[in-house]
């Protein structure tokens, strides 16, 4: 009689290691470092890697909160329009004579009230789907930050605020340190902890984890004022960047951070994908942007790049999928037929 020895440890294997996403990601942006040396002598020193980062560091703070709601099968396309909510209601209330970190803890609390109100929505009414939900706030947030301001600029703001945007803490810059902490909290946040657990379960099946006694709709409330709260911090960033706000900053926004999302290796269908791929993916698409932008390359053009990227990170990653599906149905049929 044959015996059947079961395991909880997973034998480490070195093709799997390096087969795994985040290794094209590096390798990808290895690339886009030689290709960025190329066109500028100026790029590949500390200081040109350093300061290219305060350029596109802003709207990665989104994409932490982004990658749980992806998981979770979810979607959020306002945040770029909470951003701008928040950036002008800080500058609307700064000008108005509040101090200044009272009007951040109001850009915050905006924030936080815009990414709630998202997940009320889903969670009351359980039949809309977040792609719609998102649409219609990302035009309602927008439109109350056009009724605020109108077609106006704010700013004004005290010296201190631009060292958020564009200051060092030694030859470090200050958003990269913070970048780096909030990074650190997040990976640990989602694969270290009951939380992250939860996450991942809602993806893969949101209707068992619900019978089996995880609070689905805690957590869809939960994540998306999580996503609300950075795009906050991110208005912050970009308002301190800039030295002034319109209702029309941040816009497209939404679309770099699911770009920057679904290239980190997340899957659309929800339950897979790790937080350090799409880490990865903004380093990435941070310094294809910057590189391009040394050259003076179009907009249009710099889209079309981002997109190929897109289509071939998601028909590898499926492809993949595929291949690991037909491994396990082939072993299973040899099974039965033993």
């Amino acid at each position: 009689m044959n015996t059947r020895i079961i395991s909880n440890t997973k034998v480490f294997s070195w093709k799997h290691f390096f087969l795994q996403w985040e290794w094209m990601l590096v390798g990808l942006l290895v690339i886009i470092f030689m290709m960025n040396s190329s066109i500028s002598p100026y790029f590949l020193n500390y200081t040109g890697i350093s300061d290219a980062t305060m350029t596109f560091l802003d709207k990665a703070f989104i994409v932490f909160p982004m990658v749980m709601i992806m998981i979770m099968r979810e979607i959020d396309i306002s945040v770029g329009s909470t951003v701008a909510l928040s950036s002008v209601v800080m500058a609307s209330l700064y000008n108005a004579g509040v101090p200044m970190i009272a009007a951040m803890g109001a850009c915050l609390l905006v924030g936080a009230l815009c990414g709630f109100f998202n997940g009320y929505l889903l969670v009351k009414y359980r039949t809309l789907s977040a792609v719609i939900v998102t649409l219609s706030t990302m035009i309602l947030y927008r439109g109350i930050a056009y009724m605020i301001l109108e077609d106006q600029s704010a700013g004004g703001f005290p010296t201190w605020f631009s060292f958020l945007g564009w200051g060092y803490v030694g030859p470090v810059p200050f958003i990269l340190i913070l970048f780096i902490i909030f990074a650190i909290g997040a990976v640990l946040l989602l694969q270290k902890t009951t939380f992250g657990r939860r996450v991942y379960a809602i993806g893969s099946n949101p209707v068992a984890s619900r019978y089996s006694g995880i609070k689905v709709d805690r957590m869809k409330l939960i994540v998306f004022t999580l996503a609300g709260l950075m795009a906050a911090i991110t208005a912050i960033f970009l308002t301190s960047r800039m030295g002034s706000t319109r209702p029309n900053v941040a816009n497209m926004y939404e679309l770099d951070v699911i770009a920057m999302v679904a290239l980190g290796g997340i899957s659309t269908a929800g339950g897979k994908g790790k937080m350090l791929g799409a880490i990865l993916a903004v380093f990435v698409i941070g310094y294809l942007q910057y590189g391009l932008g040394l050259i003076n390359i179009p907009a249009q053009v710099l889209l079309i790049v981002i997109g190929v990227l897109l289509i071939a990170s998601v028909t590898v990653t499926n492809l993949r999928g595929k291949g690991k599906f037909q491994k396990k149905k082939s072993r299973k049929s040899v099974q039965k037929a033993s």
